[in-house]
């Protein structure tokens, strides 16, 4: 025959967990709403981004075709004739970096192709490309 303190013990606990379900149920509903409420803003954002990328790149895309609106014309970049003109001149990369106002190490990414000069730097290799030989010595001494 069951003992008495077994049985009250088994039907408290058997109202303990009718008691907390009753309050977590609720609860559980309310956490998978927010998670997927979570889910649709962080899709929403995921395509939010996406159009911004696209519109950042078309928006880029046209300022390059219309270059003539910025300041002035537009300036074109290759590193294998950077490299050839610092060459012809005979100066090396920390020189030419003084010319243009940027460091030698600038000069010899540029040369390498990893990196590409700033419009602000490509104007300044501009007038730096328009030097002869002496007149970029007679810089780098005066």
């Amino acid at each position: 025959m069951p003992n008495v303190a077994s049985v009250l013990k088994d039907e408290i606990a058997r109202v303990a967990r009718k008691e907390l379900r009753a309050e977590i149920e609720p609860l559980k509903r309310a956490s998978a709403q927010n998670r997927s409420s979570i889910a649709a803003l962080k899709r929403e954002i995921a395509s939010l981004q996406k159009q911004l990328r696209k519109s950042a790149r078309s928006s880029g895309a046209s300022q390059e075709r219309g270059g003539e609106d910025s300041d002035g014309p537009r300036r074109r970049f290759s590193a294998t004739r950077l490299a050839a003109h610092r060459k012809k001149l005979g100066l090396s990369a920390a020189e030419y970096g003084k010319l243009a106002g940027v460091s030698g190490q600038s000069v010899y990414k540029w040369e390498q192709g990893s990196t590409r000069p700033r419009a602000s730097q490509l104007e300044s290799v501009a007038e730096v490309r328009a030097l002869g030989k002496r007149e970029a010595r007679a810089r780098l001494v005066g």
